[in-house]
This record gives structure tokens, sequence and C-alpha cells, in this order.
């Protein structure tokens, strides 16, 4: 944490103790809020709002496995930054200089697309995701970073101009209060895009096989679970990827064999790549303490409010894509 960011954001609540720094970060140290209230440790440059124990534990060790994988700068392909602006509508003119909060950050896929944007970046994630996210982009830009509580955020009701918060939501005990704990962190006139999985009634390659398997997976140790996945990948890869080649019957065959297998054909991702992607999401269906996945109505449901000027829900690259403005 720079000390510049804990003068604009965190000096009208907390008062500041340094036992370490090197120039302007803050390495270790504490933020001392009210009496009795126990201090706010800062560990490896991050403020942490929360303990690494959590709900989000798989997403942690994810992230910190795989901190590297889907940022554009090192796959050479620009699949994050097309799916942001697609799906937001936003475009980088309007985000320069604003104030964005970026609630769930992973590894910092969208962080690094929002930073060279020249936004003015709040980003947190509830797992320490947030160390692999401090490594791979803070000296890219503007960038408060914190480990902290999607239904706790210590920022005042409308500071920020835009929040975005993608992959976050169904990962939640409960999805409404968590969307309606960052809409209100937006001003008035700002933009929220949110996305949120799909729920289908048709079996698909990815949704039946996941959902046969989570109730076990999801109990499970995650470093037990993503070794599972390490060990039968490699195999069942080339297999999968043979099947979904047949014309017409591959997909529908693919969906009814009971085996978790996310394969990115098509994207431009190397062999090598495509093994990582594959171990990687396929984990990240498997291990997620919550996966509540809804229906396009459902979600107009759950962004619905009063406060809503315009609003708009629509089938994205990731499941639902909801992008609100505030009245």
């Amino acid at each position: 944490m720079k000390q510049e960011h804990f003068e604009r954001y965190l000096a009208d609540r907390y008062r500041l103790r340094i036992a370490e720094s090197s120039g302007s970060e803050i390495i270790e140290g504490e933020l001392v809020g009210e009496a009795n209230v126990q201090p706010i440790s800062i560990r490896g440059g991050i403020p942490r709002f929360v303990s690494n124990a959590n709900y989000a534990t798989n997403f942690g060790l994810q992230w910190n496995r795989f901190k590297s994988t889907q940022l554009d700068s090192l796959s050479g392909l620009p699949l994050t930054a097309n799916r942001f602006w697609k799906n937001t509508r936003w475009t980088p003119q309007e985000l320069r200089g604003k104030k964005v909060l970026e609630a769930g950050s992973g590894a910092g896929r969208f962080t690094e697309i929002l930073l060279a944007a020249g936004a003015s970046l709040v980003s947190f994630d509830y797992s320490n995701a947030v160390d692999a996210n401090y490594e791979n982009n803070r000296l890219k830009g503007d960038l408060f970073l914190f480990q902290g509580d999607l239904y706790n955020i210590d920022f005042a009701d409308g500071y920020f101009d835009y929040v975005f918060c993608y992959g976050v939501l169904q990962h939640t005990p409960d999805p409404v209060k968590a969307y309606h704990s960052v809409f209100r962190n937006l001003r008035a006139g700002g933009k929220i895009s949110i996305d949120y999985y799909r729920k289908r009634k048709v079996p698909t390659p990815h949704t039946t096989p996941k959902y046969i398997w989570r109730p076990l997976t999801s109990r499970m140790a995650p470093e037990k679970l993503l070794k599972i996945i390490q060990f039968y990948m490699p195999f069942y890869l080339p297999i999968d990827t043979c099947l979904r080649s047949l014309p017409l019957i591959g997909r529908p065959i693919v969906a009814l064999i009971p085996v978790p297998c996310w394969n990115y054909l098509g994207l431009g991702l190397s062999k090598k790549q495509r093994l990582e992607w594959a171990i990687m999401d396929t984990f990240d269906a498997l291990g997620a303490a919550y996966d509540l996945p809804k229906t396009l109505n459902e979600v107009e449901q759950m962004i619905s409010s009063p406060e809503n000027k315009e609003a708009e829900v629509f089938y994205g690259s990731n499941g639902i894509v909801a992008n609100v403005v505030k009245r």
C-alpha cells in the first residue's frame, strides 16, 4: 500500500503504524481505528480486513497457483480485454481518471485492463488472491489493493464512479445481498457492470458434469482436488477435444460424459496454455464453496432497484451480464 493511498482512502478512519516500508510503499504495519477494535494488519503491502480462513480459500489457492495464466500481457491474446469491453460497453476514454471499484479481483486479469485505461482503481478480493494481484499489477497504475469482505466494504456510500464485479456474485452465500452491497458504493449517475452464471435447463459440456460432481468436490480439501484434476486432465483433454470435433454429435456426447473438462477450443491458445486453462477453470468450477446460477429473469430481479436509471440484462461471455446506471 502506498502512503498516498492511505492518505486518500483511509486517513479519515484510521491511524497508520508502519513496521516496514520501502520508499512510499508500506510493506508491513497496522491500521488502527476505534478503541477496543482489533487493528487491521498490513502484510505484504496489503491491508487485510479479513483473514485467509474463509469460504474463498479455494480461490486463493487457484489464483496464487495460476497467477499469470489469464493475463493478456503474458498470454499474448486480448481475451480479457475483449470480454471486458464487449460486456461492460464502457470505453477507455470514459474510465480515465475515474474512481473505480473492482469487487473480487482474483489474480488481476481485469485489474490490468482497468489500470491500462487510466482508472483510479480500488480493488479487493475476499481470498489471498490479492497477493497474486499485487505481484501482477502494483506497478501498472493507480491501484489501491486490499483483502476485504464484499458485504462490508469500508467506503462511503456513493463513493465510486464505476463498479465492476465479474465472476464473483454467484460464489457468495447471498448473491442478492452481495450485489446491493456493492451497488450502494456507486454514486448517482455512476455505472455498474456484473456478470453471473447462467442457469440452464438442458445438458451442456460444462454444466452437466460440474453439478454432478460438486456435492462431493466442493467439500474436498482444495489441494487434493487440484491434484486430482492435474492428474487426469493431460490424458482426458485430448479425448475431449476429439469428441468435440465430431460434427453435430460431438458436444451432446461430451455433455453426457460425467468428466469435468473446461476445454477452450478456438481461442488461439497453444496446447500448453489450453491444458493450463483446463486445469485452472475445472478446479474453479468444482472447488467453489458456493455456486448459485440464475436465469436471466432472476438476474433482472436481483438487480431491480428504484435507484436504477437505466438497466440492461443480456447473455454475455460468461453467462449473464447486467449493466446499470444509477439514478
